[in-house]
């Protein structure tokens, strides 16, 4: 079993808050391909990572969903459509390995 995880940032690059549809549609979205998912939008995560010599933060919000198998095209699709949607140059898309207890 694979847990994958999609990470958003919670506004766009000017700071302006995304609207709770966006989040909502791809809750939708992964929950019609997956059997479930999981949202943390409640309590968003702090991301921060290096731009040349600046530190730059984001709010970001999680996405999991746990899947037998991982279609890398399918998953590099998914992520290039949600750049487009959050105008966001590289959006987090990782999985890893899990054991189901």
């Amino acid at each position: 079993m694979y847990l994958v995880q999609i990470l958003l940032p919670r506004s766009d690059n000017q700071g302006e808050p995304f609207p709770r549809t966006d989040f909502d549609r791809v809750k939708e979205e992964l929950a019609a391909r997956f059997d479930g998912v999981t949202a943390y939008l409640q309590a968003p995560a702090e991301g921060l990572w290096k731009d040349g010599g600046e530190t730059d933060r984001d709010d970001i919000v999680v996405f999991e969903v746990m899947t037998p198998k991982v279609d890398a095209l399918e998953w590099q699709r998914r992520r290039s459509d949600l750049e487009r949607r959050f105008r966001q140059d590289k959006i987090v898309v990782r999985y890893s390995k899990i054991t189901v207890l």
